[in-house]
């Protein structure tokens, strides 16, 4: 986060205030207004906050983006309860028709009050998982690392989240209906995770615990993934790609955005777009997952070809894998009798059209429902 000085000033920091699990960074001993990770939550906190016809213009405003896009569920992580309470009075009122899986800002109180009221599930709505964030990202050098980055010496990056509170969150987790869907981009904080949900879910079936990015992953690791559920963001690949590998050497990039490892090991693989930090359209997702490339058509090879999916994974990867990472495979993920009728006309066959056009496609008509909304 990059904050002005009257943002600083409104939330009282200076140089020697305190802060765990990220960096408030100085140069020459003064304040940059640069913020990593947890330090970002001193500024957030002091943001006034947004009235409810904001709240509601906001969800509006992006539910006609999405629809302009082809999107037809959004996984959006991270809520409070107040707004997943605003969701779905919207939705309720005929005034927001996004199909939303809304994952919990994980907290002891949210936890306790999900706990008590269960699974929350209605045609457009659906509240059965936690959100939690495990390490920052690879690019603040937040990521956590098994071992030094390799441009920076002697810095491992950082758990945001206490290694004894992320056990804690998953044994009370464990104990719901509930699924952990947890941020983790390091191989040390993907290891953490994959192995403390081993541990936790022993002996319960069909949990689909949920790692969000498996950015990074130890070569050793991958076999942790046969019951965890790879959740993954194929643009990072190719945002990323410029300067990954000067973060993490050659050896570590290997395990890095290996979205074909990852399938087959786990047998399925959920993909996603990770917007507002990458952009909201899943075409630049299908694209960037086939070709590995920008959309200036960069590497001309392609970046770690054997890591790209194939066409037919990347559309399951997208739609019936997807909804099968939200409980959902029963109800939408494919056209056929019985289910949801969210589908989406596009004005090129992507499973067919030269891979340096996909990202020219357009999206016709979206239909959720049945209802045209675009």
């Amino acid at each position: 986060m990059l904050a002005n000085q009257a943002a600083i000033d409104l939330a009282s920091v200076t140089e020697k205030t305190p802060f765990s699990g990220g960096e408030i960074l100085q140069k020459n001993g003064k304040l940059t207004g640069i913020f990593i990770d947890n330090p970002k939550r001193l500024i957030v906190s002091k943001i006034p906050v947004p009235s409810q016809k904001e709240n509601i213009e906001a969800l509006k405003d992006a539910e006609r983006i999405c629809f302009d896009l082809g999107l037809t569920t959004v996984d959006d992580a991270g809520l409070s309860r107040e707004i997943i309470e605003l969701i779905d009075s919207l939705q309720k009122a005929g005034t927001l028709k996004m199909r939303i899986y809304a994952m919990v800002s994980v907290n002891d109180e949210n936890i306790d009050y999900f706990s008590k009221t269960g699974i929350i599930k209605t045609d457009r709505l659906n509240v059965r998982s936690f959100k939690v964030y495990a390490d920052g990202a690879l690019g603040s050098r937040g990521a956590a690392m098994k071992k030094p980055y390799s441009d920076q010496h002697n810095h491992f990056g950082a758990l945001v989240t206490p290694l004894e509170k992320l056990k804690e969150y998953a044994e009370k987790i464990a104990l719901t209906d509930f699924q952990m869907n947890t941020h983790a981009i390091g191989d040390s904080a993907n290891f953490v995770m994959l192995k403390t949900y081993k541990e936790v879910l022993k002996g319960k079936k069909d949990r689909r615990w949920r790692i969000e990015h498996a950015q990074i992953i130890d070569t050793t690791d991958f076999n942790y993934f046969e019951n965890i559920l790879p959740s993954v963001q194929p643009t990072h690949a190719t945002s990323d790609m410029y300067w990954a590998q000067d973060r993490i050497g050659t050896e570590r990039i290997k395990g890095a955005y290996a979205y074909k490892n990852l399938l087959n090991t786990y047998g399925k693989i959920a993909l996603g777009t990770d917007f507002p930090i990458e952009k909201v359209s899943p075409l630049f997702t299908f694209y960037s997952a086939v070709a590995r490339k920008d959309l200036n058509n960069f590497p001309e090879n392609g970046f770690q070809m054997e890591n790209a999916l194939t066409r037919e994974e990347t559309l399951k990867g997208m739609t019936i894998w997807a909804a099968y990472a939200n409980f959902e495979e029963n109800e939408k993920g494919s056209i056929e009798v019985g289910k949801m009728a969210d589908f989406i006309i596009l004005d090129k066959n992507i499973m067919e059209i030269e891979a340096h056009n996909i990202p020219t496609i357009n999206v016709d008509e979206t239909y959720v429902g049945g209802e045209k909304v675009k």
